[in-house]
Parts: structure tokens; sequence; C-alpha cells
């Protein structure tokens, strides 16, 4: 029994040895696509007009508390607690706009990394298939591995292939 016992982890240790495995930076390999590139870029350009007001509050903001400051002490009490309110008026306003457009910029950047990802792991299975891996491992999930076993840039470029940037 013992005998045997060792027999089956000596076969088991044996197909272990031979299986064959990959490495993938599944962050990076996504990130690296051109069509994440070009995403981020319209979301850049999309959403531009929208930081440029947001920063034109934020002057206006700097100009107010710079006149509260400068005026301390010669402006009517009327005048001063008027330049607080129009100031509190501003921080809201910005607040509200970045808090948007934050939520907005956050939501579309996670529905096309949401679909990135999950074509990059269609395209991760394809290779593994047609390479005979047995099992791909994430980068953030290894402590060592031999720089040979790393495919990311292979499906990055597979990812390229396959979705090619509009």
């Amino acid at each position: 029994m013992f005998r045997t016992g060792v027999l089956l982890l000596g076969l088991a240790i044996g197909a272990f040895a031979q299986a064959k495995v990959a490495i993938i930076n599944s962050q990076a390999s996504v990130i690296e696509t051109a069509e994440i590139k070009k995403a981020q870029a319209e979301l850049e350009a999309k959403f531009k007009p929208r930081a440029a007001q947001i920063e034109a509050i934020q002057k206006e903001l700097a100009q107010i508390q710079q006149s509260l400051q400068a005026g301390q002490g010669k402006l009517t009490p009327q005048a001063e607690q008027d330049l607080n309110i129009r100031g509190q008026r501003k921080q809201r306003e910005a607040q509200r706009l970045q808090e948007d457009l934050q939520a907005e910029v956050d939501r579309e950047r996670n529905d096309i990394l949401g679909r990135s990802s999950q074509r990059m792991q269609e395209i991760v299975k394809k290779m593994a298939e047609e390479r005979g891996y047995d099992v791909v491992v994430d980068v953030s999930n290894t402590v060592y591995y031999k720089p040979g076993l790393e495919i990311t840039k292979e499906a990055t470029a597979a990812y390229d292939q396959a979705y090619p940037s509009k």
C-alpha cells in the first residue's frame, strides 16, 4: 500500500512536470492594445471641454479668494459676505461638475476595459489551445517564472490583429 502511494505520487509529479505553462500580465496585455490607447485618447478629447470648464471655475474661485484676502479690512461687511457666498457657490459648482465628470469617465472606462478584458480572455484561451498550454497564470499570482514563459506581448499583438483599432 505504501509502495502504491509512492508510485501514484511519482506519477502525479511526473504529469505535473509535463504540464505546459504560460505567464501573462493580464492588465498590461489589455492596456497596451491599440484599441485601449485609441479609446483613452477619445475619452480625453470627449471630456476635455468639461475639464476646461471646471478649471475656469477654479480660476474664478481663486480670484474670489484673492479678492477676499486683498480686501481684508477694506471691504464692507456686505461686500465681504457677497464674495464669500459667490465663493461657496463656485466651490459647490466645481465640486458637482468634478464628481459628475469623474463618474462618467469611470463608467465609460470600466465599460471599455470590461469589454476588452473579455476579448483578451478569449484571445488567451485561443492562444493556449493553439500552443498547447495546460494553464496560463497571471503574473500577479506568480512568485517566480522564467521570462520565456511570458506571453503578454504576443497576446496584445494577437488582440490587435483580431480587433483592429478603427
